[in-house]
């Protein structure tokens, strides 16, 4: 539980240094050493950056996945649409 805590410290008090604009949310699956961190920033490259330094990506795999806001996806559909 410690380790949870430092890192979460670290995360914290690193996000502004890279870039993140806001930590959405932060799940935690035990069972399957899976975390899930929805975090709103400009650059994959400075995510990565911040998880090294946080500590996680010592002893998780850390997985990038882009996501678009719905509502922004709605608002586009008639691009696409002909």
């Amino acid at each position: 539980m410690r380790d949870i805590q430092q890192i979460y410290a670290k995360l914290e008090s690193n996000s502004e240094k890279f870039g993140v604009k806001s930590a959405t949310e932060f799940y935690i699956s035990v069972l399957e050493h899976e975390w899930i961190i929805i975090l709103e920033t400009n650059s994959a490259h400075n995510i990565e950056q911040l998880c090294i330094d946080a500590g996680i990506s010592s002893f998780n795999t850390i997985k990038k996945v882009p996501l678009t806001n719905y509502r922004d996806v709605v608002n586009r559909l008639p691009e696409f649409c002909v």
